[in-house]
């Protein structure tokens, strides 16, 4: 087994409790909020966002929660899923690193025959996997729901809406482990993913509300993954920006790591 693969199996390994848990989150979410829509299906929708500002409509994609599709983008796929997936990412990004140069452990792999370069790639790809897998739990419950309530979600509509999803969570999570791979610390690791995150997403409900930072809001992850639906029959073509960009960054921190004194 390749040293890479090797660390990739170990990385899964790692966290199978961690997706297991989180996995349960995202399913049970997805299953509660589809058995609310029978209950809501007879409100008139229209009448009730009438006053609705259009800006916050755009925001929060409450335009159309008469259809069960509409439903579910407004109350769990614009903002619930996104911060779950993201929040997964960047924890989980935080302590492939930088928790375990701050545990000590980290010291120990750096005195075996496995090269840097070959320790951060088995890595980011167990990140990534993980990421994919709880997409394919969310995947799998959205078809669930649809099945169960009557919700008529086409396979096409919920797989993008899952592609979207995970791709803003993998774009977070390699943000992440490059910033510990960087800085070898937990917390600022954390914090730079977590403020690089707030400020897109302030960035987007920004440029939907002010028509004077509208040219920008699609630089947001959040615009990217959620402005398509993200429930719908096709994605749009920026969704492929985030993997590119939190690849892109990763790939910096290579380098970085590569020179950094893991023993001190």
């Amino acid at each position: 087994m390749s040293a890479t693969r090797a660390v990739f199996v170990k990385t899964l390994t790692d966290q199978r409790r961690g997706l297991i848990g989180w996995g349960t989150g995202v399913g049970g979410t997805v299953l509660l909020m589809s058995a609310m829509w029978p209950s809501f299906s007879d409100i008139d929708f229209d009448a009730l966002l009438d006053q609705y500002p259009k800006g916050l409509m755009e925001v929060f994609n409450v335009a159309d929660m008469s259809t069960p599709i509409g439903f579910l983008n407004a109350e769990v796929f614009s903002l619930m899923l996104p911060i779950m997936f993201v929040v997964y990412a960047i924890g989980r990004g935080a302590r492939l690193i930088g928790a375990e140069e701050e545990d000590g452990t980290m010291e120990v792999l750096a005195t075996t025959p496995i090269t840097r370069r070959a320790l951060l790639v088995g890595k980011a790809g167990g990140l990534v996997t993980g990421v994919a897998a709880l997409g394919a739990v969310l995947w799998a419950c959205t078809i669930l729901s649809s099945l169960l309530f009557g919700l008529n979600i086409g396979l096409l509509d919920s797989l993008n809406g899952v592609v979207a999803t995970t791709l803003l969570g993998i774009e977070f999570g390699l943000i992440s482990l490059a910033a510990g791979a960087a800085t070898g610390r937990r917390g600022l690791a954390v914090g730079i993913a977590s403020g690089l995150a707030g400020a897109s997403y302030v960035l987007y409900v920004a440029g939907q509300l002010l028509d004077s930072l509208k040219p920008y809001r699609k630089l947001s992850p959040f615009y990217q993954a959620i402005s398509g639906g993200p429930l719908a029959p096709s994605l749009p073509m920026m969704v492929a920006v985030m993997p590119v960009v939190g690849l892109a960054l990763f790939a910096a921190s290579i380098p970085v790591f590569d020179r950094r004194d893991l023993l001190l």
